[in-house]
């Protein structure tokens, strides 16, 4: 039997990795976890953010190696899965780049026959700003100023994180504690109901 997939589709400090963490940890059997944290390890320093790259169109010398870099990705999630592995993975898919990548759509398609539950996870852009502030300056990651409180690459990830919004399930974590997210993915993984939010984005890559 392939292992289960859930994918966590969200803005940076949305609690993705959190989640993903709890999933690991808690639930029953052996779970991988292979998201856009794990994967820049491996991605050169010179191809960085990598499937990270953020929306705007600000760097099209990388964006040409982004469909490679999620293809491999969702292929090695599909051949964990097929071994019988279950995986977890936390991404931040987008398409506003300087042009369309239509990534989205053709790792859905890598995924075709695989039990895998596509999860949106929300929180309002004002908790994501405090948690930049509390845990991401002098890391290199845009934070809010008295002058610039939600500087544009944060508005931006919110705007465009969640196109065109198809999930199997929804969860915010302003609202839900990281375990209270995971137990809603396990409940929802429980209760029987086909997946099919990955099947409809494939069709896309048709």
């Amino acid at each position: 039997m392939p292992g289960q997939i859930v994918i966590l589709n969200g803005a940076p400090r949305s609690g993705k990795s959190s989640i993903a963490r709890a999933i690991q940890e808690s639930f029953d059997g052996a779970w991988m976890n292979l998201g856009v944290d794990s994967y820049a390890q491996i991605i050169p320093s010179r191809l960085r953010p990598g499937i990270g790259l953020r929306p705007g169109g600000e760097r099209p010398d990388l964006e040409v190696f982004v469909p490679h870099l999620y293809a491999a990705l969702y292929e090695s999630v599909a051949v964990h899965s097929r071994l019988g592995l279950n995986v977890v993975t936390d991404v931040g898919h987008h398409d506003a780049y300087s042009k369309p990548l239509d990534c989205l759509a053709d790792c859905a398609r890598r995924l075709a026959g695989l039990p895998a539950l596509f999860v949106g996870v929300r929180c309002p852009i004002e908790i994501i700003m405090e948690r930049r502030a509390a845990s991401e300056a002098g890391r290199g990651y845009v934070t809010g100023s008295s002058d610039d409180p939600t500087p544009l690459p944060v508005r931006m990830w919110q705007e465009a994180v969640h196109r065109p919004g198809i999930y199997d399930l929804e969860v915010d974590t302003s609202v839900l504690s990281t375990e209270q997210c995971a137990q809603a993915i396990r409940q929802r993984l429980r209760d029987g109901a086909q997946p099919g939010a990955i099947e409809r984005l494939a069709q896309a890559a048709s």
